[in-house]
């Protein structure tokens, strides 16, 4: 767990609970002491305001008026955010979307521009739509974390995506593409992309990618992509 996580883990569990202990943090995230300690200190620094009792033992709550967790969200987080109520809602898995939607827009209010831009032309490449019951889903597995970052980079600066690739058969291969847009179909995720060794447009099924890495010095065109009837753009 990196600094940022795990302090982050720490504000999530002090929000939660009201107050803790500085032993039971360590217990939580797997860290000692000395480390909660710089971690309190590196948050207090930030801005938030957290309360100790003293004593080895004493517990520590933070202040509900220092919380300005969304002023640090990255785009790849909202974004992440926003595709995965898409995805729920796709599904008709979110009875609380008007609650949802109302969140985020209040998330999305707090970015600051440079960040709002991004993520308006990162959201413009998202398509959502609901999956063909015939579609075999025992196989699905999970995604690497390493994705939405690795999109980010792709998707808005224009360049090439290389990756290894394993195929409905269990037959891998390394891939390098251009990305043209993500295609939720819930529990399916796919990145739509040009496929220049092959000159047309693929689909990749994106709990079948691995080490995705994007190839600086390139850059692509962005190109018109037709979906099926019932896939709409999120936007």
């Amino acid at each position: 767990m990196t600094p940022r996580h795990r302090q982050d883990s720490i504000l999530r569990i002090l929000r939660r609970r009201g107050s803790t202990t500085v032993r039971a943090l360590a217990h939580d995230v797997s860290a000692s002491r000395r480390t909660i300690l710089r971690d309190i200190a590196a948050l207090r620094d930030e801005g938030y305001v957290i309360h100790a009792d003293p004593g080895r033992g004493g517990g520590l709550c933070l202040d509900p008026g220092s919380v300005r967790a969304t002023a640090r969200l990255s785009v790849t987080e909202v974004f992440a955010l926003v595709i995965s109520v898409a995805s729920m809602k796709a599904a008709g898995q979110l009875p609380f979307s008007g609650l949802a939607d109302s969140g985020l827009a209040k998330i999305e209010r707090s970015l600051p521009a440079d960040k709002i831009r991004d993520l308006r032309r990162f959201l413009d490449c998202l398509y959502v739509g609901r999956l063909a019951p015939q579609v075999d889903i025992s196989n699905l597995g999970p995604m690497d974390p390493a994705l939405l970052p690795a999109f980010e980079t792709a998707f808005l600066d224009r360049v090439l995506l290389a990756f290894r690739y394993r195929d409905a058969k269990g037959a891998t291969s390394t891939r390098r593409v251009e990305p043209q847009a993500i295609l939720v179909l819930p529990p399916l995720w796919y990145l739509v992309a040009w496929d220049p060794d092959r000159a047309a447009v693929r689909h990749f099924r994106m709990d079948r990618i691995s080490a995705p890495h994007c190839i600086e010095g390139t850059r692509f065109q962005k190109r018109h992509v037709t979906f099926d009837d019932g896939v709409r753009p999120l936007r």
